[in-house]
């Protein structure tokens, strides 16, 4: 009996796999009281005599194949014999009365002699009319065809083909023809692999397939070659250390929290022993000795990369040795690391790092001195390795540095998420490291600012600002409604104790939104709230160690002069306790301070203002800045990096992650402009490398889902009915099925909890719907208690994300008050880090092979998962990835496009010229004016006190972009003839009253980087 929960969720995982499949081809149903065609999806196959007719012509047969087969390449030559056994079984189903009866197998095992020349047919039927009702119109065939590759060899077709020809009154009695749970064995033929053609030929993987399917998968045991209806591909849990004498404790934080050069010693020496072994390119080659030229120039390049990358760690273990307050800045970053990780029941959640998370530290300590800005440096490691917790590291060392070089407040890192999901998951994680090193910073006494949170995301998910207006101006952020501070929730626990105990208050005397815990033993100060700012004038104000938000945020720059704390210096500082810093002067603004009616003026800023501006720039899911967010986002990068040179005299350093290596150079350079460098360096064996390596344990089972002669909503809701089912088959008796299964009891509640929740992974709004309805009227076979089903898209309200989280993390203690199914969009397929989500299926293929990867990672991040992949058979590519479903999830990076992204764009450069420009203007020119010029009328004043200034600007926007080159002459010029036109509207009397950012010739800044395509009205009218 099992007691071992992974071994029992493995086995468990193989029981809904298993339940999916039986109810989907009808093998433990016996006796129906309908026609099984209605019913069964899987398995089956249709008279080829029907398909044939069909107008659909190639997609019928993918729909309802009336064959199915292996094809396998002999190891032999053209001309010879070949022999082997051949074995086949199917299953039929009679209408007797009013009730469905299914056969027994009809098996078939036949014995094969075959002369191997191009285009000899073998076609053997006599076997099966012997087997097969008399006068039923049953018919049956074993093809087998000789084909030829194109180097000469021969390759072999065996398939199983329904020869039926009903007549309509036998169609009627014995399921229109169909065959049911049909499947093919060849066994005993000697063979050879084909070659994956569709992969380039690499050092690191092997591109060598068994077998192909014809309309359905291929498994292999003991040399026996067979047909299987879900195709299936195991990803192993890596391990995540891959040296011999050490454990989890060798980097543990409170070691490295004391000597951290002496841990580094140990990491970079069992580095360098195992590179001698693994990267030892005579010795692997001894063992291939199929390798090509090419294929041993690739590995000896990628061997110098290698050890470039052991330097990088040595020289930041160097670093400690040279550097002592960049070595106590590291030190106390591992005490805060420590701390961050309580679980709040007494014990910690890890209690040191993974060996490349390390590594990554020590190769990038550099940064935290501003050093290393030119290149930027991308994390690559599989989902769940802990990325977020190594960009944390580096992120607290670099604010325990700034605090020692004088910078007692400001920005040390900015931290971009593509995607809302991706922002408020991450958010609870970046509070308690920081709410760790703030308790670490109060007890060694370093001065400044307490470490703190701002959250800066979009689409008015949370308050540009929370007005002092009339009550019908103040929007959804009324500060007299005592709902709205409720609503602006950011925080499950308190990221000092863990307590929930966390009210939320409006403090009209400061004008701040405050997260207050009420636990009487916090570490916190009572008194005060706790260090986190979602209001984005109170991020302005107080410029927090660290922000984080959603990427399209970046665009505000050229609308909100306050961000300036952003790159550079505010103007100054409020004299009143609490207000914080001030910025441009505005209407009810005389002083700059951002808290209404406040009069006082400001004082001097309390640090040196070239100390002012981020240190870091992070950039999570690297890879979704593609096409035009991308495209917009590098002329915005651009512009972030200029102005705070100008204003800072340095440039940020560029961190990142992503899910793929495809194209990263030269996204990075369009991008950044900066050189391009991955953490770690890919091993030459796939899943045998050091700083991981592939487990026994499964970690996701990939399953592929073509469903035959059923749309692909009626698959999903019969895998919804046979997963739901399942689930409530172990809440009514465990012991049975636990029982069957050899599990202990005592494990049912653990996997109820685990495989209870189901996703449903969809690539369009109208997928998702479609579940939702079916939910409500398709799933009535599904036992009592009825489904919860909930939906995560780009409609769901801010607020209802947060609810939905938070019910997946910790689900009601009564299983009928839980979620049950979740349908979601792309939005859920970054940054989801919940256990409890292990059973996806997918809506058909993803658009791109990187968001595949990514959506899929959303479960097993713990436990054993299954992910079921509905493909749309009728599409090309979805008929072309089914066909090699294990290659592609195996090699599934291999397979990710190359982003396509580009900043010399003349649309482009439309949409973003005027946030571009008016950017500079409120952050550059309005200081140098010394008075607001928000109104054309003073922003014409000073264009004409300044000699030059079109001509100016024009240069320092194309230099920005790099328009330096003959390929952006156009462009170029583009640039100069916006300025012309823009000082031609400025001077214009007429518009002296307008706003300033409103006359750029091709209309207003952009409120989000998102907003690339002109927006077009819709309307649609009633026909009658």
């Amino acid at each position: 009996m099992i007691t071992d929960r992974y071994s029992a969720a493995e086995r468990f995982v193989d029981y809904l796999a298993d339940k999916v499949a039986a109810d989907a081809t009808g093998s433990e149903k016996a006796n129906l009281s309908f026609d099984p065609c209605g019913l069964f999806w899987l398995g089956r196959l249709a008279p080829a005599a029907e398909i044939a007719l069909s107008a659909m012509g190639e997609r019928a047969e993918r729909l309802e194949p009336c064959s199915m087969g292996l094809r396998v390449a002999p190891n032999a030559s053209m001309g010879s014999t070949v022999a082997f056994e051949v074995e086949t079984e199917f299953a039929i189903w009679a209408k007797n009365g009013q009730d469905w009866t299914k056969s027994e197998k009809i098996a078939c095992r036949q014995i094969v002699q075959l002369d191997l020349s191009r285009g000899s047919q073998i076609e053997l039927s006599d076997e099966f009319q012997r087997l097969l009702p008399t006068g039923s119109g049953l018919s049956a065939s074993l093809k087998m065809e000789v084909g030829e590759d194109r180097d000469g060899l021969p390759e072999l077709l065996v398939t199983l083909v329904n020869i039926s020809r009903p007549s309509e009154q036998q169609g009627h009695h014995y399921a229109r023809g169909r065959f049911f749970e049909c499947s093919l064995k060849i066994i005993g033929l000697e063979r050879r692999d084909f070659v994956l053609e569709s992969l380039p030929d690499s050092f690191r993987y092997d591109r060598r397939v068994a077998a192909w399917g014809i309309n359905c998968g291929v498994a292999e045991e003991n040399g026996v070659l067979k047909t299987t209806d879900l195709p299936r591909q195991e990803k192993w849990r890596p391990e995540f250390w891959n040296a011999p004498g050490h454990d989890h404790q060798t980097f543990s934080f409170e070691r490295l929290s004391s000597d951290p050069v002496a841990c580094g010693v140990v990491l970079l020496s069992a580095l360098k022993a195992w590179g001698a072994s693994a990267w030892d390119l005579e010795a692997i080659r001894a063992q291939h000795d199929d390798w090509s030229e090419e294929m041993f120039e690739e590995a000896k390049e990628e061997a110098l990369l290698f050890e470039l990358e052991i330097r990088r760690i040595e020289s930041g273990i160097d670093l400690l040795r040279q550097n002592e307050p960049l070595a106590r800045a590291f030190r106390l970053m591992n005490e805060a690391m420590r701390i961050s990780a309580r679980d709040g029941k007494g014990g910690y959640r890890y209690d040191g790092w993974r060996p490349f998370q390390l590594g990554f530290l020590y190769a990038n300590l550099e940064s935290c001195l501003g050093e290393g800005a030119q290149i930027a440096d991308i994390v690559w490691f599989s989902t769940g390795g802990g990325k977020t917790e190594t960009y944390l590291g580096i992120i607290l060392t670099a604010a325990f540095w700034d605090r020692f070089r004088g910078k007692t407040t400001g920005i040390t890192a900015w931290s971009r998420f593509p995607l809302r999901l991706l922002s408020l998951q991450q958010t609870q994680r970046f509070a308690n490291a920081l709410a760790a090193g703030e308790i670490v910073r109060r007890r060694e006494k370093i001065p400044g600012d307490p470490f703190g949170l701002g959250f800066l995301v979009g689409n008015g998910a949370t308050p540009n600002e929370i007005k002092k207006d009339a009550a019908k101006s103040r929007g959804p952020w009324d500060y007299e409604d005592e709902s709205m501070p409720e609503r602006l929730k950011m925080l499950k626990v308190c990221p000092f104790c863990r307590s929930e105990n966390i009210r939320m208050k409006f403090n009209r005397r400061v004008w701040r939104l405050e997260h207050q815990c009420t636990n009487e033993a916090c570490d916190w100060d009572k008194g005060q709230p706790l260090p986190i700012w979602i209001v984005d004038q109170e991020v302005w104000r107080y410029l927090p160690t660290v922000v984080v938000g959603t990427l399209d945020k970046a665009a505000g720059i050229s609308m909100q002069a306050n961000m300036r704390g952003m790159v550079g210096a505010p103007f100054g500082f409020c004299s009143k306790p609490e207000h914080g810093h001030t910025y441009a002067i505005r209407s009810g603004r005389p002083h700059g301070c951002l808290v209404p009616d406040c009069s006082v003026k400001p004082v001097a800023l309390p640090i040196a203002t070239d100390l002012y501006g981020v240190t870091f720039r992070l950039q999570d899911e690297l890879h979704l800045l593609r096409d035009s967010l991308g495209a917009v986002d590098a002329h915005y990068e651009a512009l972030y990096d200029q102005l705070q040179i100008e204003l800072t005299g340095k440039r940020p350093k560029i961190l990142a992650s992503s899910a793929t290596l495809s194209g990263y150079q030269r996204q990075t350079e369009v991008l950044y402009g900066r050189e391009a460098r991955v953490f770690p360096h890919p091993e030459p064996r796939v899943g045998e490398g050091f700083w991981s390596r592939d487990t026994e344990k499964r970690m996701r089972t990939y399953l592929a889902v073509a469903p035959r002669g059923q749309t692909i909503e009626f698959a999903v809701d019969r895998m919804m009915i046979s997963l739901q089912s399942a689930i409530r088959a172990l809440l009514a008796d465990p012991n049975a099925v636990t029982t069957q299964l050899g599990i202990d009891p005592g494990l049912a509640d653990f996997l109820v909890d685990t495989y209870g929740t189901d996703v449903v992974y969809g690539n369009t709004l109208r997928d998702l719907d479609a579940v939702v309805r079916s939910a409500e009227t398709q799933w009535g076979d599904i036992p009592l208690p009825e489904p919860n089903v909930t939906t995560l898209n780009g409609r769901t309200v801010f607020s209802d994300v947060a609810d939905v989280l938070e019910a997946l993390e910790r689900p009601d203690p009564d299983f009928s008050k839980r979620l049950h199914v979740v349908a979601a969009s792309s939005m859920m397929s970054h940054g989801v880090d919940i256990d409890r989500l292990n059973v996806m299926t997918m809506l058909g293929l993803p658009l791109t092979t990187a968001e595949f990867i990514q959506a899929t990672a959303r479960v097993g991040r713990r436990w054993p998962s299954v992910v079921f992949v509905l493909h749309k058979i009728a599409r090309e590519r979805d008929a072309s990835v089914y066909r090699a479903f294990p290659q592609y999830v195996a090699q599934g990076d291999r397979f990710v496009e190359p982003i396509p992204i580009t900043a010399k764009s003349r649309r482009v450069l439309e949409r973003t010229m005027p946030g571009l420009a008016f950017a500079r203007i409120l952050l550059l020119h309005e200081p140098r004016a010394g008075r607001s010029v928000a109104k054309a009328r003073a922003l014409r004043d000073y264009v004409e006190a300044t000699s030059g200034f079109a001509k100016d600007e024009a240069r320092a926007v194309i230099d920005m972009l790099g328009y330096d080159d003959e390929m952006a002459t156009t462009l170029a010029a583009d640039v100069s003839r916006w300025y012309d036109r823009f000082s031609d509207n400025l001077a214009d009397p007429a518009n002296a009253n307008e706003w300033s950012n409103s006359l750029g010739p091709d209309g207003a800044p952009m409120l989000s980087l998102r907003d690339v395509e002109e927006q077009v009205e819709i309307r649609g009218e009633d026909p009658h």
